[in-house]
């Protein structure tokens, strides 16, 4: 009795090997994609939450020195030319942003939203619609009352790029927003 040695692979070895191998690459690809996105996600929301810093120390800067006709009682004033109401317009910006000193409060608004559309996708388009900033008192947007500023910045991605988990399911899942609530 002679016994038959197999040597080599067989097709369907090979076949079952290339197919775990497709999986394993196209979970591989899939991960790629979701870093790519998590990352641009994440780039992004830096810049919103550094043009919002910037914005806020600004304005603090500006309550502690009483410039622009506010007092130096740490409390924002009522109304203030950094104040921006959802669905207005911001104040112009003048021909001239790098000397921010000799500039009026809207001014210098002006001026950073001059930035802040440089900085986001579509934020020329969302910045009457979206942005705001405004005296908060820490429970409702925007109530005027209160010693907080709240502001509020958005920028434009591709739906289901929006990785905010406090984004309401009624909005545009397009829009994504950083809100920054703190007292100056």
């Amino acid at each position: 009795m002679t016994i038959s040695r197999q040597t080599g692979f067989g097709l369907i070895e090979v076949m079952v090997a290339l197919v775990v191998i497709c999986i394993g690459v196209l979970g591989m690809l899939s991960m790629q994609v979701r870093t790519v996105s998590y990352g641009q996600d994440t780039n992004l929301r830096s810049n919103a939450a550094e043009l919002a810093d910037e914005l806020m120390e600004m304005m603090r800067a500006d309550l502690y020195s009483g410039q622009d006709g506010s007092s130096t009682a740490l409390t924002p004033p009522a109304s203030w030319g950094y104040y921006k109401a959802k669905g207005s317009d911001f104040p112009s910006a003048p021909t001239n942003c790098t000397s921010m000193a000799s500039l009026s409060a809207s001014q210098r608004l002006g001026c950073w939203a001059q930035r802040a559309q440089l900085a986001l996708p579509d934020a020329v388009n969302l910045m009457k619609p979206e942005f705001y900033i405004c005296r908060s008192n820490g429970s409702s947007t925007c109530s005027g009352t209160g010693s907080a500023i709240e502001i509020q910045i958005a920028w434009r991605v591709k739906a289901g790029e929006c990785l905010d988990a406090a984004a309401s399911s009624d909005s545009d899942p397009t829009i994504c927003r950083y809100v920054l609530r703190e007292a100056p």
